[in-house]
């Protein structure tokens, strides 16, 4: 690795946060502006994103290069599971092998690894959580 170290976590956010925000098809599900939250407000509507839990390591091989879990979650309030389903798929569309911009940074890829729904104790909350796999180096 090389003496100086930089982190790609936030840009690589920064970038998942406006392609999302910019995207019709999750505006469609979201709202406009797409209700997209890193910390979720109060009073928040229905159905909604959250950028989740990451996790940055090392990108064996690539000096600089570092490989980024990226868990983002949905939550609904209405049409049971089938509206958490339509917007994994929507998230899937925009950042599946998308193309993005990350200042600092070259992204190598992301890419859709997994989804998962349930519904929450309260009987009325469904949850999709989604995990995608980016992999950055440095410009």
């Amino acid at each position: 690795m090389s003496e100086t170290f930089t982190e790609a976590s936030w840009p690589l956010q920064q970038a998942v946060y406006v392609r999302l925000t910019a995207d019709a098809g999750v505006k469609a599900l979201l709202g406009d502006p797409a209700r997209v939250h890193d910390g979720v407000p109060e009073e928040t509507i229905f159905p909604y994103l959250t950028l989740g839990a990451a996790r940055t390591r090392d990108w064996p091989g690539v000096d600089g290069g570092q490989e980024h879990d990226l868990r983002l979650t949905a939550w609904s309030r209405h049409g049971g599971r089938g509206e958490v389903k339509q917007v994994i798929a929507a998230v899937h569309a925009a950042l599946h092998d998308a193309s993005m911009s990350v200042s600092g940074f070259h992204l190598v890829s992301i890419r859709y690894v997994f989804g998962d729904t349930w519904r929450l104790a309260d009987n009325e909350t469904w949850q999709g959580v989604m995990r995608f796999r980016a992999v950055t180096h440095p410009v």
